[in-house]
């Protein structure tokens, strides 16, 4: 199967070693796709895990899970990198009520020993 991120690899060779927890994402963008795959598939609990701690309690795995099943996500795109810890996307996805959106956002992740964490996003236009 292609992976959900759009990376053009198998989800065998791309997103799956991360969510298995066989290997960490080794760059902020890394941990971006996966985290998509994540919804696509969906998996609650690595999203959670891939939450910043700091962050973690104003998310949980069920609502997380959830949002993955009710919507069909369809498309990645990596808009652009501006930092390091930044990463600008649209995720594509078709709702429960079958209406097509696009969530854009600027992303901010943070290295904490040795591991990547989304800590928050600022929605775009």
């Amino acid at each position: 199967m292609n992976c959900p991120c759009c990376s053009g690899k198998t989800y065998e060779e791309c997103c799956k070693p991360y969510h298995n927890g066989e290997k960490f994402a080794p760059t902020a963008e890394a941990l971006m796709r996966s985290r998509f795959s994540a919804f696509a598939i969906p998996n609650g609990k690595y999203l959670i895990e891939t939450t910043s701690p700091s962050k973690r309690q104003f998310h949980n795995t069920k609502d997380l899970q959830e949002w993955g099943e009710i919507n069909e996500w369809t498309k990645l795109e990596i808009v652009s990198k501006p930092s390091m810890n930044k990463v600008e996307f649209k995720a594509y996805y078709t709702d429960e009520d079958g209406e097509k959106n696009i969530h854009h956002e600027l992303s901010t992740f943070k290295m904490i020993q040795n591991r990547w964490y989304y800590v928050t996003g600022e929605f775009l236009d």
